[in-house]
């Protein structure tokens, strides 16, 4: 991936994380996206889910930064975990996921512009595409 998208990317991460609210803001607009995703989430630990969703954006950038070898090397164990036989997390959730997500950044990250989403959805699509790609493995 080019190096300007991921530059752009991990600066527009940082100033989200910065923002205390930035994870919270994130899940209520997941949360009020879909009944599915509602229904997928309940009784789901938030602080929990927080941490993991923390990592998992380290883990996408990795992955980003080697498209060819990165998304088996970094996701193997987080497709598995959302595949068919584990949480059975379908396409039509990362709809929401990245939706939801590319919402949040557009309030919380005072950089945001287009070329800063774009950097978000091209990062981001690295890991969807790949745990897509894995659900019935």
């Amino acid at each position: 991936m080019d190096a300007e998208i991921l530059r752009k990317f991990e600066g527009s991460l940082a100033r989200c994380l910065a923002d205390p609210d930035f994870l919270d803001i994130f899940y209520g607009n997941f949360l009020s996206s879909s009944p599915k995703v509602r229904e997928k989430f309940a009784g789901t630990d938030f602080e929990r889910q927080n941490r993991a969703l923390q990592a998992s954006f380290d883990t996408m950038l990795k992955a980003a930064r080697d498209e060819e070898n990165g998304p088996e090397t970094y996701l193997g164990p987080l497709a598995e975990r959302h595949g068919a036989r584990q949480l059975r997390v379908g396409a039509e959730l990362y709809d929401f996921w990245l939706d939801s997500l590319l919402k949040t950044v557009k309030v919380c990250d005072a950089g945001w512009s287009e070329e800063v989403e774009q950097a978000w959805e091209a990062v981001m699509g690295v890991g969807i595409r790949y745990l897509c790609s894995r659900y019935n493995s």
